[in-house]
């Protein structure tokens, strides 16, 4: 036919795989229930005191269950190995911003920016976050003004065509903690920490991850080994992560005085992590509501024009003069 050889390969090997399948299947219902029988009939001839024999219906028996604990094993070892590749599934998790009516927790926004500050951002950077975005929502302007002031940033070139350092101000990004990537590897074994701006966009079930993942660490099981310089987290894809465990009860001194419980920073910083990722989050739901008000009214007064107009012609009453 019109086929290409190589789909002829392709379908040749489909159909021998086939003839194999059917083949194996054949030999084991033929040892299980008897040559030529159906799986009821061999079940129904084993059992009947007529042809009963303690040692071959034994065999029968260990042929079934060995049959249940391959398929079994088969399983298990599949998702294993899914495990293993792509990461434990997190749980979920009941995120108080996570309802259509609801925002951000913004004291807990606070405190994750103070968990960022003095843990994370020292290899990881937030790079589209600007010192202005925090003035409303975590911080007041001249806390933010205070805060900014306090890191030197590059600018320039000025009059003589050199760069400058001056304080940093509302305008600025956030610092970064490395200039480029390569420095980064450098200074982290090869391993690159990633910018968080959009992490709990650009992972799979983002927030339920990170937080999952932060309070993942533990000890590998027996017949693991991780090499040196990586950790076991069962959440991360391949199960060793370059970043240490960074999260420890009262590693953070809050602001506000909660108790710094690692449960509690690791929550923090996740939602200030999904803020930065979601900053229009709170004025996207509440413009949501304003619009589904507005088109309830002009659904209304859909309704009661569609009845006004109708009425007449719904309620009138034809008269057929057939004589006339």
């Amino acid at each position: 036919g019109s086929m290409a050889p190589g789909g002829r390969v392709v379908g040749l090997v489909a159909r021998r795989m086939q003839a194999a399948r059917s083949a194996a299947k054949q030999a084991t219902k033929a040892f299980v229930f008897g040559e030529g029988a159906t799986s009821s009939q061999g079940l129904a001839a084993a059992l009947s005191p007529s042809s009963f024999n303690l040692s071959d219906a034994v065999l029968r028996a260990a042929a079934l269950a060995g049959l249940g604990c391959s398929a079994l094993f088969g399983l298990s070892e599949v998702a294993s190995a899914d495990e293993a590749e792509h990461g434990l599934h997190s749980p979920e998790y009941p995120w108080p911003h996570n309802g259509i009516f609801s925002s951000y927790d913004h004291a807990s926004i606070r405190r994750g920016h103070q968990v960022y500050q003095q843990v994370c951002a020292a290899c990881h950077s937030v790079s589209l976050l600007h010192y202005r975005d925090l003035v409303g929502v975590a911080y007041t302007e001249e806390e933010v003004k205070e805060m900014a002031a306090d890191v030197d940033v590059t600018d320039g070139p000025d009059d003589t065509g050199e760069m400058f350092e001056r304080p940093a101000k509302l305008s600025d990004p956030l610092p970064i903690p490395y200039a480029n990537e390569e420095a980064a590897r450098f200074a982290n074994g090869g391993a690159y920490p990633p910018d968080l701006s959009l992490i709990t966009k650009a992972r799979h079930d983002g927030q339920n991850y990170v937080f999952s993942l932060l309070m993942g660490y533990r000890d590998p099981p027996a017949g693991v080994s991780v090499r040196e310089g990586l950790y076991y987290n069962p959440y991360f894809p391949g199960g060793a992560i370059a970043m240490p465990k960074m999260l420890a009860d009262e590693g953070v001194e809050y602001d506000d005085g909660t108790e710094a419980t690692e449960s509690q920073m690791a929550k923090d910083v996740v939602t200030f992590l999904a803020w930065a990722a979601e900053p229009e989050h709170d004025d996207r739901k509440l413009m949501g509501v304003k619009w589904v008000f507005v088109l309830s009214l002009l659904f209304l007064q859909a309704v009661y024009y569609k009845r006004l107009k109708f009425a007449p012609l719904k309620s009138r009453r034809v008269v057929v003069d057939a004589i006339n």
